[in-house]
């Protein structure tokens, strides 16, 4: 029995700053954003929305009423919570309406958490046949207004529909995981933006990539030629770039110059809307899904995950035949082409903005916007 995601979306806010304009605003060399980091725009967020929202609209786009039948599992991969104590994914339950006797919960571990969800959903599934898990991946990555890690921020969610006989691709039995308590990047109560040691997390990134691939060669003995692509964690474009230099030259050439290719097919969503945290792998499968032309059933695909703080994992996942049928490239393409550029000044407007309590959610009439909140109170869904 095969499992693996059956059904793939993502949703990002409404609102974009071109990369330009802010290396303008910021007196920077506009190529240290678009070439030095490989970035073009980054996704704002207005006050209302979050990882809630994002995730019910991501998810809202790929579910039948026949799936919230088959749900009895909800992860929500996030470092992004706004409750200490509540789940986010409790939240999404209700608002998708799937059937009540599912469980519900978030995972948390950096960027990582979206990978444990997905991991876990497949562990799961594999002893209750014929039932389906909704994994999301949502987060929302902010480091304050001309900070050093402003350029790499971003928001949205991936969402992903987990079942047997998946139509997209089917997860293998591969993985290698890697832990080590590291002080790269961390966030600990009462600190609004995260703590980061650029260095040392660009050098951990590719150290715990180049540990993980030598353990994934050895213990899978797949030959690097009959891996189609490698999919990577990408906060921003050029980071899985390094690390995927650092192996090239232990490949035949016709090899690296295929992953070479490859990779530039899975950053192109990334490119246009920054930093997703737990979901920036997901979003760079799903652009390498959807923008590879040549990409066929029974291919492999390898993928990184990486965590700060740290934690890593490789795994492969073979691409289904008919996999284009189950995806919607031109409704993702019309969500990125939709959205409104800022000015410098409405970026840093909306950046510091916040709502006034009374949350609830509702259905606005922009298509792209299932799900809104209108304010905080208590963290608690107001009928």
């Amino acid at each position: 029995m095969s499992i693996g995601i059956d059904k793939i979306a993502f949703y990002v806010p409404q609102y974009y700053i071109d990369m330009a304009d802010l290396a303008a605003a910021r007196n920077v060399d506009p190529n240290k954003y678009l070439i030095g980091i490989g970035q073009k725009k980054m996704a704002v967020l207005p006050a209302t929305q979050d990882i809630v929202t994002f995730g019910a609209n991501a998810a809202a786009k790929i579910l039948t009423a026949e799936d919230r039948e088959k749900i009895d599992l909800v992860i929500v991969g996030t470092e992004s919570s706004h409750d200490f104590s509540k789940s986010a994914a409790v939240v999404i339950h209700d608002l998708l309406k799937i059937q009540p006797f599912a469980r519900c919960y978030e995972v948390k571990q950096a960027c990582y958490g979206g990978t444990a969800a997905l991991q876990q959903a497949k562990d799961y599934l594999q002893t209750h046949p014929g039932r389906k898990a909704l994994v999301i991946a949502s987060d929302i990555a902010k480091y304050g207004l001309d900070t050093a890690g402003e350029p790499t921020q971003g928001a949205g969610a991936v969402a992903m529909l987990v079942a047997e006989d998946p139509q997209i691709l089917a997860l293998n039995d591969d993985n290698r995981f890697y832990s080590e308590d590291i002080y790269d990047f961390w966030r600990p109560a009462g600190e609004k933006f995260p703590l980061v040691d650029g260095k040392l997390s660009n050098e951990t990134y590719k150290q715990v990539f180049q540990i993980l691939w030598k353990s994934y060669r050895e213990a899978s003995q797949t030959p690097p030629s009959e891996i189609t692509a490698l999919l990577f964690h990408i906060p921003y474009t050029k980071m899985g770039k390094k690390a995927l230099e650092t192996i090239i030259d232990t490949v035949d050439e016709a090899t690296g110059d295929r992953w070479r290719k490859n990779y530039q097919a899975s950053i192109q969503y990334n490119q246009e809307v920054g930093n997703l945290y737990t979901g920036s792998l997901y979003l760079s499968l799903l652009s390498f899904l959807e923008k590879s032309a040549t990409l066929k059933g029974g291919e492999k695909l390898v993928l990184f995950s990486y965590g700060s703080g740290a934690e890593g994992e490789i795994f492969s996942g073979t691409i289904q035949a008919g996999f284009r049928d189950a995806l919607d490239e031109a409704f993702h393409q019309r969500m990125l082409d939709s959205r409104q550029a800022l000015s410098v000044a409405d970026y840093e407007r909306m950046f510091t903005e916040e709502l006034a309590a009374g949350r609830h959610y509702h259905d606005p009439a922009d298509y792209t916007i299932a799900y809104e909140q209108d304010g905080i109170r208590h963290y608690q869904l107001q009928q």
